[in-house]
């Protein structure tokens, strides 16, 4: 039976009613149950119809970084952590943690569901604005700490390479280091079935850009 027979209106009524997006909760219900559809069924798909964000905006990340516990919940959560898995491994209470995820929830970085479970809402492109509160929060307090360490250990590596290269074949480079990025994102989601013993946190840093070291600037004529 066509939807507008089910609800009892002409079909121009339904067309305007739809083309205008503005309809009272009855509507909606009533809609629902003609396509025998749940409205909370109905809610999750235009949840997952909407757009992911790549980047949030200054305000969004300022609010992460006012509050060091709540920037810590938001790259747990980049890296799909349960509660379960936050509270076992930094010192932040089940409260704690569940203020954090509905915090993150209001800013947009998440959807939080029932039994604390959250959805995403952030593209796999995703990524901290390269001028944003979050990089000049890690710039300041992380960058020296991250490159002080050996690169020695296993699965661990630095390369440093310079070079000069065509323009019009750099941001294909790019391309390639978003890939490795995103490879390495899906390969933390397929390993969370793995045991903790079997898993290792690594953290991997990829940039390039047109730069030159300071000491050797200096020195060209």
């Amino acid at each position: 039976m066509p939807i507008w027979r089910a609800l009892g209106m002409a079909e121009s009524s339904v067309k305007r009613m739809l083309a205008k997006g503005d309809m009272p909760l009855s509507r909606v219900d009533a809609i629902c149950r003609a396509l025998k559809l749940d409205f909370a069924e109905l809610a999750r798909r235009v949840a997952d119809t909407q757009p992911l964000l790549a980047e949030l905006t200054e305000a969004q990340e300022k609010a992460v970084v006012a509050d060091k516990k709540l920037l810590l919940a938001a790259i747990c959560v980049l890296s799909q952590w349960t509660l379960e898995q936050m509270t076992g491994s930094y010192r932040l209470s089940e409260a704690e943690c569940i203020k954090y995820l509905a915090q993150l929830d209001r800013i947009g970085i998440i959807e939080l569901k029932p039994l604390n479970r959250y959805r995403l809402k952030l593209a796999k492109t995703f990524r901290w604005r390269p001028h944003g509160p979050v990089m000049d929060y890690f710039r300041d307090n992380a960058l020296l700490d991250y490159f002080s360490g050996g690169f020695d250990g296993n699965g661990e590596g630095l390369l440093l390479v310079h070079g000069s290269i065509s323009r019009s074949l750099a941001p294909s480079f790019m391309e390639r280091m978003q890939r490795v990025a995103q490879d390495f994102a899906q390969q933390h989601q397929a390993d969370q079935k793995l045991a903790d013993k079997d898993r290792e946190g690594y953290t991997l840093l990829l940039a390039m850009r047109s730069w030159e070291f300071e000491a050797f600037a200096a020195l060209r004529r």
